[in-house]
This record gives C-alpha cells, sequence and structure tokens, in this order.
C-alpha cells in the first residue's frame, strides 16, 4: 500500500513540475520577470511544492 502512495505522490510531484515549468516559461511570467526582476508567485509554488512532492515520494519509494 505504501508503493502505491509512494508512487501517487511521486506522479504528482512531476506533474507540478511540469506545470511550474511552463508557468515559469509563460509570456506573463516573463513580462513580470522583466519589470520586478523575479517570476510569478504561482510558478515558484509549483516548482517548490513539486520539487518536496517528488523528494517525499522518493522517501516512500526507497523506504524498507
Amino acid at each position: 500500500m505504501n508503493k502505491i502512495i509512494g508512487l501517487a505522490v511521486l506522479v504528482a510531484g512531476a506533474i507540478l513540475l511540469y506545470f511550474g515549468y511552463t508557468e515559469y516559461n509563460s509570456t506573463a511570467s516573463q513580462v513580470t520577470e522583466m519589470v520586478t526582476g523575479n517570476p510569478t508567485d504561482n510558478s515558484i509554488w509549483f516548482l517548490v511544492g513539486g520539487a518536496v512532492a517528488v523528494i517525499v515520494g522518493l522517501g516512500i519509494l526507497l523506504k524498507k
């Protein structure tokens, strides 16, 4: 059961990383970054959340 949960969290993390990457490269994020020097908050939260979910998912999968 834990392997299924770990795999689901890992997949969810990968999806969040994908959305974060596409949001980071979007036109709105590029314009915001040009004006403020920082990307949009959504892209940062997607990337951070995805990275955390991937790490947690790997931890659950590799735990014996």
